[in-house]
């Protein structure tokens, strides 16, 4: 039996030119980040995944809260996002990085 994967997009509302302003994730069933992508002010992107963080990327040190708790937060826009949609910017992160 195959276990629930959630994917999310967050939107960050802040200034700062280091932090994020959109985060991609990958959670397992018990929301968990397996995947993660940055997208930063400048374009660039940053990823990490269980075994390989890249820049400034790393994966939560703790389960992320429901989507609708991160929604709440008024510093942020949660969603979620379909598996392709995903698997669409860890592609373009990862392929971008490997050939820098």
């Amino acid at each position: 039996m195959a276990l629930a994967v959630d994917y999310i997009k967050v939107g960050w509302k802040q200034n700062a030119l280091d932090t994020p302003l959109l985060l991609y994730s990958e959670l397992d069933d018990k929301r968990w980040e397996v995947r993660k992508v940055e997208v930063f002010p400048d374009g660039s992107l940053g990823y990490a995944d269980r075994s390989t963080p890249e820049g400034t990327t790393f994966l939560s040190l703790e389960p992320l809260p429901t989507l609708l708790q991160i929604a709440l937060m008024p510093e942020f826009d949660a969603v979620a996002i379909t598996k392709d949609e995903f698997e669409t910017i860890w592609l373009k992160a990862t392929v971008r990085t490997s050939e820098a």
